[in-house]
């Protein structure tokens, strides 16, 4: 009988870069060879809408040009396309492993999922060991001065912005240790068909920002006509960018740009100390008492981008062509769908998480709360956007409605659904009515 080879395990999730990687790193100075492993998780992909969806694609393009980088040093990944527990039984058949290096994962599965993975690796005497890496600042690191989680992003924003001026967390030296992977002849990564998905020819947003969209984030993110936001949101969600880079970058250039980066370390937060809101619960419990209308034909037209208001319309559109949706537009079809038609917040949150490549749980169900009136910091619920007013501020020549609507002026074009003032008294009474308010 063979002799297994004594090895660590870097299992890549959300993390996909070679550079300044915080469990790569770790791995690499660890004594032990190194095998790179990454797992098509199919408990996560069985309920993706087949055959496509443009997520796994960035994935496994992304993998593809991350192999090679291995592959140059003699490695490669050891892909598989299975539930991580098969995956890692198989891996203890034939290597001795040490440890497996990771990186923190917060959403509700991927904790479910590491907590069943570590004790499964104990059992047979293995270590887990897990890092930061995906945010600056975690659960209770930045907290009001009585040690308690903050529930209000400003002032969070602030002390955030203290402690990161003390603390400098710079990105990590240049590169892992090369000379630690473990060196083998790879093997072939799964194609997307074989996992049920096809690829498509699609450029993604670029891993660089421009510099002049961060230099002019302030004066132009909320206006989706012209190119005024990074699109990075799909980067940071894979891991395909540092965010210590990026906030390097944004701090010695501008401010508002920086405070976006600030509002995914608070969502995370906000998911790790308060977990119920990861169950499908308001974060302000007494606005699930809210009975919502949950008019299926109504949400299937706002999904369509078929409400008769331009503006929504031109953002569900977007969204389903695209993948993407620019903020100031989907604080306002959010505002529609939740305030207007009176649908449950959550219905949107999925639909939003089934379309968008930068889907995030923490950052989604942040939004979607705070659009509802029912998350921490959240708009008042009587703050009821118009539509019409949004779109004469933030797209006051019609470029970016007509782009998307383009029979926005033909008579072919929706009415609206519901009268906004109608829409607007309707959802004021409702609310106060569950939440016993004035």
């Amino acid at each position: 009988m063979s002799v297994k080879q004594k090895i660590n395990i870097i299992w890549f999730r959300r993390d996909l870069r070679a550079e300044d990687n915080t469990a790569l790193h770790k791995a690499s100075v660890s004594g032990l060879p190194i095998l790179p492993v990454f797992i098509f998780d199919t408990q996560i992909l069985d309920k993706l809408e087949k055959p496509r969806d443009l997520r796994v694609q960035f994935i496994h393009e992304t993998l593809v040009s991350l192999d090679k980088v291995f592959r140059k040093l003699g490695s490669g990944i050891h892909f598989f396309h299975s539930s991580p527990n098969q995956a890692f039984k198989s891996l203890i058949e034939f290597y001795d492993i040490e440890t497996v290096f990771a990186n923190h994962d917060y959403e509700p599965y991927a904790l479910e999922r590491d907590s069943t993975i570590a004790e499964f690796l104990s059992l047979h005497s293995i270590k887990f060991q897990s890092f930061k890496d995906q945010v600056i600042f975690e659960k209770l690191e930045v907290t009001k001065d009585d040690g308690s989680p903050y529930t209000v992003f400003t002032p969070y924003s602030r002390k955030w912005k203290i402690k990161y001026a003390e603390t400098q967390p710079l990105s990590l030296p240049p590169d892992f240790v090369p000379s630690m992977l473990l060196q083998w002849n790879g093997m072939d990564i799964p194609g997307l068909n074989s996992m049920g998905f096809i690829e498509e020819k699609w450029t993604f947003p670029s891993l660089i920002p421009p510099m002049d969209i961060v230099q002019n984030y302030s004066q132009n993110r909320d206006f989706p006509a012209i190119k005024g936001t990074s699109k990075l949101g799909i980067h940071l969600r894979f891991g395909t960018i540092s965010i210590r880079h990026l906030a390097e970058i944004a701090a010695k250039n501008n401010e508002t740009f920086l405070n976006e980066l600030i509002w995914r370390d608070f969502y995370q937060m906000i998911l790790s100390n308060f977990p119920h809101v990861g169950r499908g619960s308001s974060f302000k419990k007494e606005y699930d008492t809210i009975e919502w209308r949950n008019n299926e034909e109504e949400f299937d037209r706002w999904c369509q981008g078929m409400t008769g208001y331009p503006i929504v319309d031109a953002g569900m559109r977007e969204l389903k062509s695209t993948g993407f949706m620019h903020n100031r537009v989907r604080m306002i079809a959010a505002s529609f769908l939740t305030k207007h038609l009176l649908i449950d917040w959550r219905w949107g949150e999925a639909w939003f998480a089934s379309q968008l490549l930068d889907f995030d749980f923490a950052s989604n169900n942040g939004g979607w709360q705070w659009a509802a009136g029912s998350g921490c910091d959240a708009a008042p619920y009587f703050r009821v956007f118009n539509p019409t007013l949004q779109a004469e501020k933030f797209d006051k020549k019609g470029e970016y409605i007509r782009k998307w609507v383009p029979e926005i002026d033909s008579l072919t074009y929706f009415q609206p659904m519901v009268n906004h003032e109608f829409a607007r008294k309707r959802c004021l009474e409702t609310y106060a009515r569950f939440l016993k308010r004035d």
